[in-house]
């Protein structure tokens, strides 16, 4: 006898600023503390939860090793102080790891098995390189051309999907100025401080004179990424960094970075228990396949079936998170799909605010729940390619 399912509820969402890497404001802060403070910053924002009832905690991260290694779910959960009941399990999709995380989470309460969960996300850059310490890829992926693909960096995959989308150098490049644009007019008019809680920074510096180490703390409350000197005649001079006489740069590709986010999902049965007030709710999630080779045109498929198994049809979103893993995919994306570019971004992207891989997930899905709610809208969606060739969408419906 099948039994219905039920509805997960989002009722906390926060995150860190994102940093740049490697040479940013959180280039000597470790993941699992950047984790930790974006946990404790959510269970903050429903101070009636009894945490004991959290039976476990999902976090994404695309290269689980290192200092972010050591299943960081786990540690993450109990240095942030939950229970030591709270469970953890670090998973990995690459660039959707964070809204993987939260789907799993949501699924763990739609079929009744789990009634409270963390679900997030935390990566460094510039710790935990993009490839990891170590890399080592199976031959095999050697054998045929069908899985050479998987071998590409993320920038040749862009390049490619430029060239079979005919996306152009200026388009890319002014797409990529419109992304600092809306970044930094969002930062001005205070957008993120919903989802941003702001971290307190502790520097040393040792006092040649007196022997003495200087301790100072600042906080850091926004994105680092966003660049108001941004121009389009700045990003025009820059070279193309994957191919030769190729169009994807720098300047129009995500910005390696490092942060972490974190969500509370909840039943209705704890929603009532305690009197919660639910953020939104997770409607659906869809991963599908396309050749590695274009990896950055996965947002594709998986948006239609997203959209499919939630009912609805892209005219009932309102706010869509694509993350800007580079502007050649993004707008490959856009132009297929027919999607409204006013919908997409519309606090800018990964270009101006980055990319910390397996955090981006759920630091968008905070930015889409809050932003929502801040502008009485309905749908929002979180959708992103991923390595190896894949895409995901996950949609939250606001309440």
């Amino acid at each position: 006898m099948s039994k219905q399912l039920q509805d997960a509820y989002i009722v906390a969402a926060s995150r860190t600023p994102i940093g740049k890497a490697p040479r940013g404001v959180f280039k000597n802060t470790r993941p699992d503390e950047l984790l930790v403070h974006a946990i404790k910053s959510a269970v903050a924002q429903v101070p009636g939860l009894d945490t004991k009832v959290i039976e476990d905690a999902i976090v994404g991260c695309a290269i689980p090793e290192a200092e972010q290694g050591l299943n960081v779910a786990r540690i993450g959960a109990l240095l942030a102080g939950l229970p030591q009941s709270v469970g953890g399990v670090t998973v990995n999709r690459f660039c959707a790891s964070g809204v993987t995380a939260l789907a799993m989470a949501a699924d763990r309460i739609r079929v009744g098995e789990a009634d409270a969960m963390i679900a997030g996300g935390c990566e460094s850059m510039s710790m935990v390189p993009m490839m990891g310490n170590t890399p080592s890829m199976s031959p095999h992926i050697f054998d045929n051309d069908e899985n050479f693909g998987i071998a590409y960096g993320m920038g040749l995959t862009a390049e490619r999907v430029a060239e079979r989308w005919k996306v152009s150098r200026e388009d890319q490049d002014r797409f990529s100025l419109e992304s600092h644009q809306k970044a930094i007019a969002a930062q001005q008019a205070g957008e993120f401080k919903d989802e941003i809680a702001p971290y307190t920074l502790m520097e040393r510096t040792p006092d040649l004179a007196t022997g003495e180490v200087k301790t100072k703390s600042r906080e850091i409350a926004l994105d680092e990424g966003p660049r108001p000197d941004t121009t389009i005649e700045g990003l025009a001079k820059l070279r193309a960094v994957f191919a030769n006489k190729g169009s994807v740069t720098a300047g129009n590709s995500s910005q390696t970075s490092d942060g972490a986010g974190a969500l509370i999902v909840v039943s209705e049965k704890i929603l009532k228990q305690f009197n919660l007030t639910p953020l939104a709710r997770f409607v659906s999630f869809a991963v599908r396949g396309v050749p590695p080779e274009v990896m950055g045109i996965g947002p594709k498929e998986a948006i239609p079936a997203a959209l499919k198994a939630a009912g609805l049809t892209q005219d009932d979103l309102d706010w869509i998170e694509l993350n800007e893993a580079f502007a050649a995919q993004s707008l490959a994306v856009i132009r297929e799909l027919g999607l409204d570019p006013s919908k997409v971004n519309p606090l800018g992207g990964a270009i101006a605010l980055g990319h910390p891989l397996g955090a981006t997930g759920a630091i968008r899905a905070s930015t889409v729940v809050h932003g929502l709610r801040r502008r009485n809208l309905k749908y929002g969606m979180v959708t992103m390619c991923v390595g190896t060739g894949m895409g995901a969408a996950g949609i939250i419906e606001r309440l």
